[in-house]
Protein backbone atom coordinates (compact mmCIF):
# COMPACT_ATOMS: atom_id res chain seq x y z
CA UNK A 1 0.00 0.00 0.00
CA UNK A 2 1.07 3.34 -0.50
CA UNK A 3 2.62 4.36 3.07
CA UNK A 4 3.98 1.07 3.56
CA UNK A 5 7.14 1.95 1.29
CA UNK A 6 8.43 5.30 -0.14
CA UNK A 7 9.71 5.89 -3.47
CA UNK A 8 13.61 5.79 -4.20
CA UNK A 9 15.33 8.36 -4.67
CA UNK A 10 16.04 9.80 -8.38
CA UNK A 11 19.92 9.52 -9.17
CA UNK A 12 21.98 10.46 -11.93
CA UNK A 13 22.74 7.59 -14.47
CA UNK A 14 20.33 5.15 -12.19
CA UNK A 15 18.82 1.98 -13.58
CA UNK A 16 15.49 1.05 -12.52
CA UNK A 17 14.14 -2.30 -12.27
CA UNK A 18 11.08 -1.23 -14.46
CA UNK A 19 9.87 -1.11 -18.19
CA UNK A 20 10.04 3.02 -18.42
CA UNK A 21 8.82 3.48 -21.75
CA UNK A 22 6.15 0.91 -21.56
CA UNK A 23 4.90 3.32 -18.09
CA UNK A 24 5.38 6.19 -19.83
CA UNK A 25 3.46 5.00 -22.84
CA UNK A 26 0.26 3.29 -20.12
CA UNK A 27 0.28 6.60 -17.82
CA UNK A 28 0.63 8.86 -20.98
CA UNK A 29 -3.19 7.28 -22.39
CA UNK A 30 -4.67 8.00 -18.91
CA UNK A 31 -2.94 11.32 -17.48
CA UNK A 32 -0.55 13.60 -19.27
CA UNK A 33 2.36 14.15 -17.18
CA UNK A 34 4.68 17.08 -17.39
CA UNK A 35 7.51 15.11 -15.27
CA UNK A 36 8.79 12.15 -14.56
CA UNK A 37 11.24 10.85 -12.18
CA UNK A 38 12.39 7.47 -11.29
CA UNK A 39 15.07 5.25 -9.13
CA UNK A 40 15.20 1.14 -9.12
CA UNK A 41 11.96 -0.05 -8.08
CA UNK A 42 9.99 3.49 -8.41
CA UNK A 43 8.41 5.52 -10.90
CA UNK A 44 7.29 9.16 -10.36
CA UNK A 45 4.82 10.77 -12.96
CA UNK A 46 3.78 14.43 -11.71
CA UNK A 47 0.55 14.42 -13.33
CA UNK A 48 -2.27 17.15 -14.20
CA UNK A 49 -5.85 15.20 -13.02
CA UNK A 50 -8.99 16.11 -14.27
CA UNK A 51 -11.00 15.71 -10.78
CA UNK A 52 -14.42 14.32 -12.96
CA UNK A 53 -12.55 11.56 -15.15
CA UNK A 54 -9.91 10.62 -12.25
CA UNK A 55 -12.09 7.65 -11.00
CA UNK A 56 -12.64 6.25 -14.59
CA UNK A 57 -9.02 6.47 -15.96
CA UNK A 58 -7.39 5.05 -12.72
CA UNK A 59 -9.60 2.25 -12.73
CA UNK A 60 -8.43 1.54 -16.03
CA UNK A 61 -4.73 2.30 -15.49
CA UNK A 62 -4.74 -0.07 -12.64
CA UNK A 63 -6.43 -2.73 -14.48
CA UNK A 64 -4.56 -2.29 -17.29
CA UNK A 65 -0.73 -2.25 -15.27
CA UNK A 66 -2.47 -4.91 -12.96
CA UNK A 67 -2.21 -7.36 -16.36
CA UNK A 68 1.55 -6.54 -17.01
CA UNK A 69 2.65 -6.69 -13.07
CA UNK A 70 2.88 -3.05 -11.88
CA UNK A 71 0.84 -1.12 -9.21
CA UNK A 72 -0.01 2.44 -9.57
CA UNK A 73 -1.05 4.63 -6.84
CA UNK A 74 -2.48 8.34 -6.87
CA UNK A 75 -1.37 11.09 -4.20
CA UNK A 76 -2.00 14.51 -4.15
CA UNK A 77 1.56 16.46 -2.11
CA UNK A 78 3.08 19.54 -2.29
CA UNK A 79 0.36 20.84 -4.52
CA UNK A 80 1.34 18.17 -7.31
CA UNK A 81 -0.65 15.45 -8.58
CA UNK A 82 1.99 12.22 -8.35
CA UNK A 83 1.42 8.90 -9.71
CA UNK A 84 3.51 6.60 -8.17
CA UNK A 85 4.49 3.57 -10.11
CA UNK A 86 5.61 -0.29 -8.79
CA UNK A 87 6.16 -3.97 -9.44
CA UNK A 88 3.39 -5.72 -8.18
CA UNK A 89 4.66 -8.42 -5.83
CA UNK A 90 4.43 -12.11 -6.63
CA UNK A 91 1.67 -13.75 -4.59
CA UNK A 92 1.78 -17.48 -5.48
CA UNK A 93 -2.34 -18.74 -5.30
CA UNK A 94 -3.11 -21.33 -2.88
CA UNK A 95 -5.08 -24.25 -4.41
CA UNK A 96 -8.96 -24.86 -3.61
CA UNK A 97 -8.11 -28.15 -2.13
CA UNK A 98 -6.93 -26.27 1.38
CA UNK A 99 -10.30 -24.07 0.84
CA UNK A 100 -12.21 -27.79 0.64
CA UNK A 101 -9.97 -29.36 3.59
CA UNK A 102 -10.31 -26.74 5.87
CA UNK A 103 -14.47 -26.34 4.91
CA UNK A 104 -14.62 -30.22 5.75
CA UNK A 105 -12.62 -29.44 8.64
CA UNK A 106 -14.52 -27.08 10.55
CA UNK A 107 -17.64 -28.96 9.69
CA UNK A 108 -16.78 -31.72 11.68
CA UNK A 109 -15.45 -29.70 14.37
CA UNK A 110 -18.46 -27.29 14.78
CA UNK A 111 -20.55 -30.32 14.20
CA UNK A 112 -18.74 -32.08 17.48
CA UNK A 113 -18.90 -28.67 18.73
CA UNK A 114 -22.63 -28.85 18.65
CA UNK A 115 -22.96 -32.22 19.78
CA UNK A 116 -21.09 -31.23 22.78
CA UNK A 117 -23.77 -28.86 23.52
CA UNK A 118 -26.25 -31.43 23.43
CA UNK A 119 -24.80 -33.80 25.97
CA UNK A 120 -24.69 -30.32 28.07
CA UNK A 121 -28.37 -29.69 27.76
CA UNK A 122 -30.17 -32.98 28.22
CA UNK A 123 -27.00 -33.38 31.24
CA UNK A 124 -25.71 -37.11 29.73
CA UNK A 125 -22.22 -38.50 30.05
CA UNK A 126 -19.68 -36.93 27.74
CA UNK A 127 -19.19 -40.12 25.55
CA UNK A 128 -22.85 -39.83 24.12
CA UNK A 129 -21.30 -36.58 22.44
CA UNK A 130 -20.00 -39.19 19.67
CA UNK A 131 -23.26 -41.22 19.39
CA UNK A 132 -25.06 -40.43 16.01
CA UNK A 133 -28.21 -39.39 17.63
CA UNK A 134 -26.31 -36.67 18.83
CA UNK A 135 -23.76 -35.93 16.17
CA UNK A 136 -26.75 -35.29 14.26
CA UNK A 137 -28.23 -32.96 16.39
CA UNK A 138 -24.76 -31.39 16.25
CA UNK A 139 -24.89 -30.87 12.88
CA UNK A 140 -28.16 -29.70 11.81
CA UNK A 141 -28.64 -27.62 14.93
CA UNK A 142 -25.30 -25.87 14.96
CA UNK A 143 -22.55 -26.28 12.69
CA UNK A 144 -25.01 -25.77 9.53
CA UNK A 145 -26.63 -22.39 10.88
CA UNK A 146 -23.30 -21.57 11.92
CA UNK A 147 -21.10 -21.93 8.96
CA UNK A 148 -23.61 -20.00 7.08
CA UNK A 149 -23.60 -17.32 8.63
CA UNK A 150 -19.65 -17.19 8.45
CA UNK A 151 -19.82 -18.42 4.57
CA UNK A 152 -21.86 -16.30 3.55
CA UNK A 153 -20.35 -13.15 5.60
CA UNK A 154 -16.84 -13.97 3.50
CA UNK A 155 -18.60 -14.32 0.30
CA UNK A 156 -20.25 -11.00 0.92
CA UNK A 157 -16.62 -9.46 0.86
CA UNK A 158 -15.16 -12.26 -1.86
CA UNK A 159 -18.42 -11.00 -4.51
CA UNK A 160 -17.50 -7.10 -3.54
CA UNK A 161 -13.79 -7.65 -4.54
CA UNK A 162 -15.03 -9.36 -7.61
CA UNK A 163 -17.33 -6.19 -8.27
CA UNK A 164 -14.29 -3.79 -7.98
CA UNK A 165 -12.12 -5.92 -9.71
CA UNK A 166 -10.05 -6.86 -7.07
CA UNK A 167 -8.02 -10.29 -6.79
CA UNK A 168 -9.28 -12.18 -3.74
CA UNK A 169 -9.37 -15.90 -2.66
CA UNK A 170 -12.31 -18.06 -1.38
CA UNK A 171 -12.93 -18.05 1.86
CA UNK A 172 -11.08 -20.39 3.90
CA UNK A 173 -12.58 -21.68 7.33
CA UNK A 174 -10.49 -22.09 10.75
CA UNK A 175 -11.73 -25.16 12.51
CA UNK A 176 -10.92 -26.01 16.34
CA UNK A 177 -11.64 -29.10 18.18
CA UNK A 178 -14.24 -29.18 20.82
CA UNK A 179 -13.93 -28.89 23.86
CA UNK A 180 -11.10 -26.31 24.08
CA UNK A 181 -13.56 -23.95 22.28
CA UNK A 182 -17.23 -24.53 22.31
CA UNK A 183 -17.72 -22.83 18.71
CA UNK A 184 -15.19 -25.24 16.86
CA UNK A 185 -13.88 -22.49 14.75
CA UNK A 186 -12.25 -19.54 14.96
CA UNK A 187 -13.99 -18.18 12.02
CA UNK A 188 -13.19 -17.46 8.44
CA UNK A 189 -11.32 -15.41 6.43
CA UNK A 190 -10.31 -14.36 2.72
CA UNK A 191 -7.16 -13.40 1.61
CA UNK A 192 -7.40 -10.03 -0.85
CA UNK A 193 -4.74 -10.64 -3.32
CA UNK A 194 -3.84 -6.79 -4.27
CA UNK A 195 -4.49 -3.65 -2.78
CA UNK A 196 -8.00 -2.04 -2.89
CA UNK A 197 -8.10 0.82 -5.72
CA UNK A 198 -10.32 3.56 -3.74
CA UNK A 199 -12.54 4.47 -1.26
CA UNK A 200 -15.73 3.10 -2.78
CA UNK A 201 -13.81 -0.16 -3.12
CA UNK A 202 -13.01 0.22 0.78
CA UNK A 203 -16.19 0.98 1.88
CA UNK A 204 -18.21 -1.83 -0.30
CA UNK A 205 -16.10 -4.29 0.49
CA UNK A 206 -15.71 -3.36 4.06
CA UNK A 207 -19.12 -3.17 4.57
CA UNK A 208 -20.41 -6.19 2.43
CA UNK A 209 -19.50 -8.90 4.76
CA UNK A 210 -21.32 -7.97 8.41
CA UNK A 211 -24.28 -6.67 6.57
CA UNK A 212 -24.37 -10.30 4.05
CA UNK A 213 -24.08 -12.18 7.67
CA UNK A 214 -26.38 -10.19 9.89
CA UNK A 215 -29.13 -10.52 7.04
CA UNK A 216 -28.25 -14.26 7.71
CA UNK A 217 -27.75 -14.03 11.64
CA UNK A 218 -31.23 -12.95 12.22
CA UNK A 219 -33.45 -15.55 10.79
CA UNK A 220 -31.46 -18.09 12.16
CA UNK A 221 -31.62 -16.31 15.68
CA UNK A 222 -35.52 -16.03 15.09
CA UNK A 223 -35.72 -20.06 14.17
CA UNK A 224 -33.62 -20.87 17.44
CA UNK A 225 -35.81 -18.45 19.87
CA UNK A 226 -38.85 -20.26 18.37
CA UNK A 227 -37.22 -23.34 19.41
CA UNK A 228 -36.14 -22.29 22.77
CA UNK A 229 -40.16 -21.32 23.48
CA UNK A 230 -41.35 -24.62 21.66
CA UNK A 231 -39.67 -26.56 24.24
CA UNK A 232 -38.03 -25.06 27.10
CA UNK A 233 -35.06 -27.03 29.01
CA UNK A 234 -34.66 -25.15 32.07
CA UNK A 235 -31.46 -25.81 34.26
CA UNK A 236 -31.53 -27.35 37.83
CA UNK A 237 -31.55 -24.50 40.73
CA UNK A 238 -28.11 -25.06 41.97
CA UNK A 239 -26.41 -25.71 38.24
CA UNK A 240 -23.46 -23.55 37.06
CA UNK A 241 -23.36 -22.27 33.57
CA UNK A 242 -22.35 -19.70 31.42
CA UNK A 243 -24.91 -16.37 31.42
CA UNK A 244 -25.17 -15.31 27.56
CA UNK A 245 -26.08 -11.60 27.27
CA UNK A 246 -28.45 -10.63 24.85
CA UNK A 247 -27.45 -7.21 22.29
CA UNK A 248 -30.19 -5.01 21.30
CA UNK A 249 -31.25 -7.03 18.36
CA UNK A 250 -31.55 -10.03 20.54
CA UNK A 251 -33.53 -8.14 23.20
CA UNK A 252 -36.20 -6.97 20.56
CA UNK A 253 -36.47 -10.26 18.46
CA UNK A 254 -36.80 -11.94 21.96
CA UNK A 255 -39.48 -9.73 22.46
CA UNK A 256 -41.82 -11.73 19.99
CA UNK A 257 -41.69 -15.03 22.06
CA UNK A 258 -42.34 -16.15 25.47
CA UNK A 259 -39.33 -17.78 26.39
CA UNK A 260 -39.41 -18.95 30.24
CA UNK A 261 -36.36 -17.11 32.54
CA UNK A 262 -33.14 -19.18 32.75
CA UNK A 263 -34.26 -21.44 29.79
CA UNK A 264 -30.90 -23.25 28.49
CA UNK A 265 -29.89 -21.56 24.92
CA UNK A 266 -30.68 -23.80 22.17
CA UNK A 267 -27.61 -24.48 19.84
CA UNK A 268 -29.38 -22.53 16.68
CA UNK A 269 -30.25 -19.52 18.91
CA UNK A 270 -26.49 -19.56 20.02
CA UNK A 271 -25.28 -20.07 16.78
CA UNK A 272 -27.81 -16.51 15.90
CA UNK A 273 -25.97 -14.94 18.83
CA UNK A 274 -22.22 -16.13 17.96
CA UNK A 275 -22.76 -14.67 13.87
CA UNK A 276 -24.28 -11.13 15.70
CA UNK A 277 -21.68 -11.29 18.19
CA UNK A 278 -19.09 -11.94 15.54
CA UNK A 279 -20.12 -9.29 12.61
CA UNK A 280 -19.84 -6.73 15.48
CA UNK A 281 -16.48 -7.72 16.40
CA UNK A 282 -15.47 -7.10 12.90
CA UNK A 283 -17.41 -3.83 12.86
CA UNK A 284 -15.13 -2.20 15.30
CA UNK A 285 -13.48 0.66 13.38
CA UNK A 286 -9.71 -0.85 14.48
CA UNK A 287 -7.03 -1.67 11.72
CA UNK A 288 -7.92 -3.91 9.09
CA UNK A 289 -10.90 -5.15 10.65
CA UNK A 290 -14.13 -4.35 8.28
CA UNK A 291 -15.22 -1.26 10.67
CA UNK A 292 -11.70 -0.18 10.29
CA UNK A 293 -12.06 -0.49 6.24
CA UNK A 294 -15.19 1.28 6.92
CA UNK A 295 -13.89 4.62 8.48
CA UNK A 296 -10.76 4.95 6.56
CA UNK A 297 -13.20 4.92 3.55
CA UNK A 298 -15.13 7.70 5.38
CA UNK A 299 -12.44 9.75 7.52
CA UNK A 300 -8.92 8.53 5.43
CA UNK A 301 -5.83 8.81 8.02
CA UNK A 302 -7.94 10.67 10.50
CA UNK A 303 -9.51 7.19 11.24
CA UNK A 304 -6.16 6.67 13.23
CA UNK A 305 -7.64 8.46 15.90
CA UNK A 306 -11.06 6.49 15.64
CA UNK A 307 -9.25 3.45 16.47
CA UNK A 308 -7.13 4.55 19.16
CA UNK A 309 -10.00 5.79 21.08
CA UNK A 310 -12.09 2.26 20.15
CA UNK A 311 -8.67 0.29 21.58
CA UNK A 312 -9.31 2.66 24.90
CA UNK A 313 -13.03 1.75 25.45
CA UNK A 314 -12.52 -1.80 24.67
CA UNK A 315 -9.55 -1.81 27.46
CA UNK A 316 -11.83 0.09 29.43
CA UNK A 317 -14.98 -2.61 28.99
CA UNK A 318 -11.87 -5.44 30.12
CA UNK A 319 -12.46 -4.02 33.63
CA UNK A 320 -15.75 -5.58 33.36
CA UNK A 321 -14.86 -8.51 30.84
CA UNK A 322 -11.71 -10.05 30.71
CA UNK A 323 -11.84 -11.65 27.07
CA UNK A 324 -11.65 -8.19 26.21
CA UNK A 325 -8.12 -7.63 27.18
CA UNK A 326 -7.55 -11.12 24.76
CA UNK A 327 -9.00 -9.58 22.53
CA UNK A 328 -6.94 -6.17 22.21
CA UNK A 329 -3.77 -8.79 22.34
CA UNK A 330 -5.25 -9.63 19.43
CA UNK A 331 -5.59 -6.71 17.77
CA UNK A 332 -2.45 -4.98 18.56
CA UNK A 333 -0.33 -7.63 18.01
CA UNK A 334 -1.65 -9.07 15.57
CA UNK A 335 -3.92 -7.37 13.27
CA UNK A 336 -2.64 -3.69 14.46
CA UNK A 337 -4.39 -0.46 14.35
CA UNK A 338 -2.86 1.06 11.30
CA UNK A 339 -5.02 0.53 8.07
CA UNK A 340 -3.37 1.33 4.72
CA UNK A 341 -4.47 4.07 2.46
CA UNK A 342 -6.49 2.54 -1.10
CA UNK A 343 -4.31 3.27 -4.11
CA UNK A 344 -6.48 6.17 -4.59
CA UNK A 345 -7.56 7.64 -2.12
CA UNK A 346 -8.06 11.48 -3.76
CA UNK A 347 -11.81 10.42 -5.02
CA UNK A 348 -15.34 11.66 -3.01
CA UNK A 349 -17.40 9.28 -1.66
CA UNK A 350 -20.91 9.53 -2.91
CA UNK A 351 -23.54 10.14 -0.35
CA UNK A 352 -24.99 6.42 -1.13
CA UNK A 353 -22.01 5.36 0.70
CA UNK A 354 -22.16 7.68 3.32
CA UNK A 355 -25.48 6.48 4.23
CA UNK A 356 -24.13 2.43 3.92
CA UNK A 357 -21.62 3.59 6.37
CA UNK A 358 -24.03 4.88 8.65
CA UNK A 359 -26.23 1.61 8.52
CA UNK A 360 -22.81 -0.02 9.35
CA UNK A 361 -22.65 1.83 12.63
CA UNK A 362 -26.27 0.64 13.52
CA UNK A 363 -25.93 -2.93 12.62
CA UNK A 364 -22.76 -2.39 15.33
CA UNK A 365 -24.95 -0.89 17.90
CA UNK A 366 -27.63 -3.35 17.40
CA UNK A 367 -25.54 -6.54 17.56
CA UNK A 368 -22.22 -5.33 19.98
CA UNK A 369 -22.85 -6.65 23.67
CA UNK A 370 -20.19 -4.94 26.42
CA UNK A 371 -20.30 -7.74 28.21
CA UNK A 372 -20.90 -10.84 25.94
CA UNK A 373 -21.06 -13.57 28.69
CA UNK A 374 -20.87 -14.14 32.57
Amino acid sequence: MPDQYSPSEPKENVVSNLDIELLKSEVGQYFPFYEMKYGPDTVIFFCKIDDVLLEKNFDLLRISLSKKGYTPMVRYENGEHAIYIIKKPERKKKPIWINIVLLIATIITTTLAGSFQWVGIYNVDIIEMLSPFYILNGFVFFSVPLLLILGIHEMGHYFASKKHNVEASLPYFIPLPPPIFTLGTFGALISTREPIPNRKALLDIGVAGPICGFLVAIPISLLGLFFMQQNPIIPPVDAEGITIMFPLILQFLSSFFTIPANTIMHPTAFAGWVGLFVTALNLLPVGQLDGGHVVRALFKEKSKYISWVVVGAIFILGLFYTGWFVFIIFILFLLGTHHPAPLNELQQLDAKRKIIGLIALIIFVLCFASIPMS
